[in-house]
C-alpha cells in the first residue's frame, strides 16, 4: 500500500448554478459553517481508509471555492497539517471562478499554501458564456489571469470548452488564440456534456439549440488539439495540455491509479482496493458526519474490476500502459486476453505498441470510450471466444 497520497476537499456552494453544470452544489450558504467543521471531522474519522499519512497534493474542487474567504483557508490548512503531514505536498490547487479573483481577493489568499489555480473560463466569448449561465465575461477572465500573477501565482489552469450552443469554428479559434496569448502553463479541454437535469438539457430537449454533429465534434477536437501542440503544449491526456513540468500533479494521480482521500457531499476516494463515494446531499453529508454514521457507497475491486480499471485510466495517457506491469499484476489470462483484443485494434491502427506499451493512437483520442470498452474483461465476451 502507498504511503503518499492526494487530498480531495469538495466546496459545494456557488453564487448560481452553471446552465451545463450536473456537479453537486448549491447556493445556500448558512451551512458553512457547520460544512467546515463536518469536513474536520471526516478528515480524522477517515484516516483509516488510506494507508499513509504524507499529502503529495491537495485539491479544493467545487461547486465554487472561491466563495471560500481567507479565515476559512486557513482554518482549514491548520487543520490538515495536524492530521497530516503537508510537508512535502508539491502542488496546492485551488479552483475559482474568474469574477473572484479580484485583487483584494488574491491578496487574502496570498499568505496561504496555494501554488495552483485552476480557472472555469470555458470561452472568450461573451455570448458563448450567457448561454453557458457563466457569472463572469471575457475581459473578466482575462484580468483574472493577469491578477492571479500579479499576486505572484503563475502556475494557472484554465478550462476551455467547446460544442457550446451557437459556437462556430470562428468563434472556436478565436478562444483558443486568446487562450494561447495569456500563455498559461496548462489548459484542460472539455466538450459540452448535456447532462440531464441541467438547464442546457432542457433547452436542448425543447428545440431551443441543436447539438454539434459526431463529426463536428471530432473536428473541433483536433483543431483545438492540434493547434495546441502547435504552440508547445504536450497534451499528456486526452484532455489535458501542459506546458514542459506543468501536468496537473493530482489530477495526474488519478491516472496512475494512486490512492487519494476526497471529503464533502460527492466526494470519491480510492485506496487501491476499493472506490467509495459520498452522498450528493449537504443535508444527508452534515446528519451522517455529526452522528458518525455517514452512508456513503462502495465498490470493492476484485480482479477483473481492477484490470478494467487499469485500461480505463492507463489509456487516457499519453504514456498508456506496460503490458509486462499487466502480466506481473493480473497473471497470465489477462495478460493473453487483452493482448488478444488488441489485436484487431493494433492493425487498424487505434493502438500503438511501443516496446512493452500499450497506447491509444492520436487519431482514436476521440472514439478512445469505444477503444478503452474493447479491452475490457467481459466474461460473457470470454467465453464466447474460448
Amino acid at each position: 500500500m502507498h504511503g503518499v497520497l492526494g487530498l480531495y476537499i469538495h466546496i459545494p456552494f456557488c453564487k448560481s448554478k452553471c446552465a451545463y453544470c450536473d456537479f453537486y452544489s448549491l447556493s445556500d450558504k448558512t451551512e458553512k459553517n457547520a460544512y467546515l467543521d463536518c469536513l474536520l471531522k471526516e478528515l480524522r474519522s477517515e484516516k483509516h481508509y488510506i494507508d499513509g499519512n504524507q499529502l503529495s497534493t491537495i485539491y479544493f474542487g467545487g461547486g465554487t471555492p472561491s466563495l471560500l474567504n481567507a479565515e476559512d483557508y486557513k482554518f482549514l490548512f491548520e487543520n490538515i497539517s495536524r492530521e497530516y503531514d503537508s510537508s512535502h505536498c508539491n502542488e496546492i490547487t485551488l479552483e475559482a471562478n474568474p469574477d473572484d479573483l479580484n485583487p483584494a481577493y488574491l491578496k487574502s489568499v496570498s499568505g496561504l499554501p496555494f501554488n495552483r489555480i485552476s480557472m472555469g473560463i470555458q470561452s472568450f466569448q461573451d455570448k458563448e458564456l450567457r448561454a453557458l449561465g457563466r457569472r463572469h465575461d471575457a475581459a473578466q477572465a482575462i484580468e483574472a489571469v493577469k491578477h492571479c500573477r500579479e499576486a505572484g501565482l503563475n502556475n494557472i489552469s484554465i478550462d476551455l470548452m467547446f460544442g457550446i450552443p451557437e459556437q462556430d469554428e470562428l468563434s472556436l479559434q478565436s478562444n483558443i488564440e486568446q487562450a494561447l496569448k495569456l500563455e498559461v502553463p496548462h489548459i484542460s479541454v472539455y466538450m459540452l456534456s448535456l447532462e440531464p437535469g441541467s438547464r442546457l438539457y432542457k433547452d436542448w430537449q425543447q428545440g431551443r439549440f441543436t447539438e454539434i454533429s459526431d463529426e463536428q465534434a471530432e473536428q473541433r477536437y483536433f483543431l483545438i488539439s492540434d493547434r495546441l501542440k502547435q504552440a508547445g503544449y504536450e497534451q499528456y491526456e486526452i484532455s489535458n495540455f501542459a506546458r514542459p513540468g506543468h501536468r496537473a500533479v493530482h489530477n495526474s494521480s488519478y491516472w496512475k491509479g494512486q490512492p487519494y482521500l476526497g471529503l464533502g457531499p460527492s466526494a470519491h476516494s480510492f485506496n487501491g482496493n476499493s472506490r467509495r463515494w459520498n452522498p450528493a446531499s449537504l443535508q444527508s453529508y452534515l446528519r451522517g458526519v455529526q452522528s458518525g454514521s455517514l452512508a456513503r457507497e462502495e465498490d470493492r475491486l476484485d480482479l477483473y474490476t481492477s484490470y478494467n480499471e487499469l485500461i480505463m485510466i492507463r489509456l487516457r495517457t499519453k504514456e498508456g500502459f506496460s503490458t509486462e506491469e499487466l502480466q506481473t499484476r493480473y497473471g497470465q489470462d489477462l495478460y493473453h486476453y487483452c493482448l488478444q483484443q488488441a489485436g484487431p485494434l493494433l492493425k487498424s491502427g487505434l493502438l500503438e505498441k511501443e516496446e512493452d506499451r500499450l497506447k491509444l493512437a492520436y487519431r482514436a483520442y476521440f472514439v478512445s470510450d469505444s477503444v478503452i470498452r474493447a479491452l475490457f474483461w467481459d466474461g460473457g465476451k470470454a467465453d464466447k471466444r474460448k
